[in-house]
């Protein structure tokens, strides 16, 4: 494990959504959400927050998290378009791929770059953008 001072992707890394939709789909999962997120996508999608709440969100265990399709994609996406919410998207997405299992080690980062086509190519990332990113990450 690294260390925090000098962590392997100490000179950064790039990433660029192309809104491929892999980190979207697919197995289920969980889209964590607080209470300011929940009011930004309402608001984005014009609709109250019990609307949007009675619509899209799930309570699991002390938390609340987006609902998905039965086939585990999330509620928002949409295969011809992508993200219906991209602009109002939750930081758990926001923050993909700089997930702290993502980038933990440089072979974590391969992995990731083989799941997702942005993953090593535009936008270059600072060490100090990756890390705060990584804390905002899903926990």
């Amino acid at each position: 494990m690294e260390t925090d001072e000098t962590p392997w992707y100490d000179e950064g890394l790039s990433f660029s959504c192309t809104r491929c939709g892999a980190c979207c789909t697919g197995a289920p999962g969980y889209v964590w959400t607080s209470i300011e997120e929940i009011e930004r996508l309402a608001e984005y999608r014009g609709e109250s927050l019990e609307e949007f709440g009675g619509k899209y969100l799930r309570r699991v265990g002390d938390r609340l998290s987006l609902t998905e399709r039965a086939n585990g994609d999330c509620v928002f996406w949409n295969g011809s378009t992508g993200c219906t919410v991209y602009e109002a998207r939750p930081d758990q997405c926001k923050t993909w791929p700089f997930w702290t299992e993502n980038i933990e080690t440089r072979r974590d980062w391969e992995e990731t770059r083989t799941l997702c086509p942005g993953a090593g190519s535009g936008r270059f990332f600072s060490v100090d953008e990756i890390k705060a990113a990584a804390a905002r990450s899903p926990k």
